[in-house]
């Protein structure tokens, strides 16, 4: 069972990111720039860091969106 844009964690978001080509541009206080190309375009994607708690829902969604992957990618994992 997937779960969706639910309790994933800043790590797993970048384990995600990186296993796609994704990797560290630089970080500004607890945000991770990550860069990589989706769907022929170059990405930008900002996840925040706070320990081990998970990403609130709707940041999550925000996430998916500026990486360019399709949702369905995602909430296979």
């Amino acid at each position: 069972m997937s779960k969706g844009v639910f309790n994933w964690t800043a790590e797993e978001v970048v384990r995600f990111l990186k296993d796609r080509g994704f990797s560290l541009n630089y970080s500004r206080g607890s945000h991770f720039y990550y860069v990589g190309h989706a769907n022929g375009s170059f990405r930008q994607v900002s996840v925040p860091f706070h320990g081990a708690r998970a990403i609130k829902p709707r940041t999550m969604k925000g996430i998916i969106l500026q990486s360019g992957i399709e949702k369905s990618e995602w909430l296979r994992k």
